[in-house]
């Protein structure tokens, strides 16, 4: 897997640190306010998906899901 959940936590950090900088003002600083209520919009999502995967294989792994959809990724652990 090329991108996890811990990927997305940095970049979180490290844009709360850009909204941090004090030397931002005016249009710098309206652009990063821009691009975090990008960022934590689909990060939203992000973490919305990761959650239903993660409903997914307790279902599973509890029994009470016999066959998972192949979107989901469930497996047998």
């Amino acid at each position: 897997m090329k991108n996890k959940l811990s990927d997305l936590n940095n970049h979180l950090f490290a844009q709360l640190e850009r909204l941090g900088n004090e030397t931002l003002k005016g249009e710098e600083l309206a652009k990063e306010i821009d691009r975090s209520h990008a960022i934590t919009s689909v990060a939203k999502e992000v973490i919305s998906n990761a959650r239903l995967v993660l409903d997914a294989q307790r279902q599973y792994d509890s029994g009470n899901m016999h066959k998972p959809h192949e979107l989901l990724e469930v497996q047998k652990t």
